[in-house]
């Protein structure tokens, strides 16, 4: 097989963001999969959400499992750390990563095979221990790797297309999410940029356990009449209940803009920055769990695809909370910090006399 690497000159107009990069800074290689595949949509809406929050691409550690979709981290942040785990499994390797360096941005990539299939029961877990990740489904409906069997998020009555009608009941992700703890999850669709890519930058601030659900179909074996993740259908059934106008500052930048009263809802998260979102949708509250789950399965009855915020907590708590662990990261700590000596060890063993 024959690769293309990309140039690495860049023109010297490219703009640069406040560190200094420029977006090709955070490119990977040329991508692999079809021409007009969503996923490749949704490698470049992390590319511009990381090129506009100035992150030092060294910074980002990357992970997956295997499918279509893990393949993707090889084509964004080529300067990033990244792990390429085995079926289903990425959510346990990612933990164990960010208990030992809890400094790095940690980016989950997986498919709805890899997250809602054979790693289900994973995914369950580092959603409910509320690892600080965040964790990227894209979502086509359909096992494409292996010829377009339906996947377990495929929607009941939908057609494959050899014209085989789905019949069992599928599994929603966003839902399950809310139901599990999650203390930041949205929806979106990898044709919409503009709603993507603020969704991806509040999710990175996000202090907590941070999960996309993102519609990207599949132009191979899921892009046709019938399907309820294609192009076509998705456009046509879109229901946004919020954009984010702005996406996210650090509280110490703070913008201050005039918007007639009603429109704008500021969250202020738990470490002082602020997101800003305009409600489109009447009456729907993005602080409320409960709203946000029955928002979802009410419009999923219509045959709605509810997209944008659904939910954000605004004093989340992730795993090292939970664990009361060290502020310095588990491998920068010496010998000296995890053996505390003898005296400690007998009053410890003392105590369970």
């Amino acid at each position: 097989m024959t690769y293309i690497a990309k140039p690495k000159l860049h023109h010297p107009t490219l703009p640069a963001n406040k560190i200094g990069f420029t977006r090709r800074d955070y490119e990977g290689k040329i991508s692999t999969l079809c021409a007009g595949c969503g996923h490749d949509s949704i490698s470049a809406a992390i590319i511009q959400a990381c090129w506009e929050l100035d992150i030092e691409p060294h910074r980002v550690a990357k992970l997956s499992g295997i499918g279509c979709s893990s393949k993707t981290p090889d084509y964004f942040l080529g300067n990033s750390h990244g792990f390429n785990s085995v079926h289903g499994r990425m959510p346990s390797v990612l933990t164990g990563a960010n208990l030992a360096n809890r400094d790095l941005i940690y980016l989950g990539v997986s498919g709805d095979g890899d997250s809602a299939s054979i790693g289900i029961g994973q995914f369950a877990h580092v959603m409910r221990r509320g690892v600080n990740m965040v964790y990227i489904v894209e979502n086509n409906g359909v096992y494409g790797l292996t010829k377009g069997q339906f996947s377990a998020t495929a929607d009941q009555g939908s057609k494959s297309k050899r014209g085989v009608v789905n019949s069992d009941s599928p599994v929603d992700l966003a839902a399950l999410a809310l139901q599990l703890g999650a203390t930041f999850v949205g929806r979106s669709f990898s044709g919409d940029k503009g709603q993507l890519v603020p969704l991806i930058k509040a999710a990175i601030v996000h202090p907590g356990a941070a999960f996309l659900d993102v519609i990207s179909p599949c132009v191979a074996f899921n892009n046709h009449t019938g399907s309820t993740r294609s192009y076509e259908y998705v456009r046509e059934h879109n229901e946004p209940v919020n954009r984010i106008d702005f996406d996210y500052w650090p509280k110490r930048e703070e913008i201050t803009v005039e918007y007639p009263e009603g429109e704008v809802v500021s969250v202020t998260q738990h470490d002082g920055s602020v997101l800003r979102l305009r409600k489109l949708a009447k009456n729907y509250d993005a602080h409320d769990r409960i709203t946000a789950m029955n928002y979802i399965q009410q419009h999923q009855a219509k045959g709605e695809v509810v997209t944008g915020l659904l939910y954000v907590d605004p004093d989340p708590e992730d795993l090292h909370r939970h664990l009361n662990t060290a502020d310095a990261p588990f491998n920068a700590l010496s010998a000296g910090d995890l053996c505390p000596g003898s005296a400690a060890l007998e009053k410890i063993n003392a105590s369970l006399r």
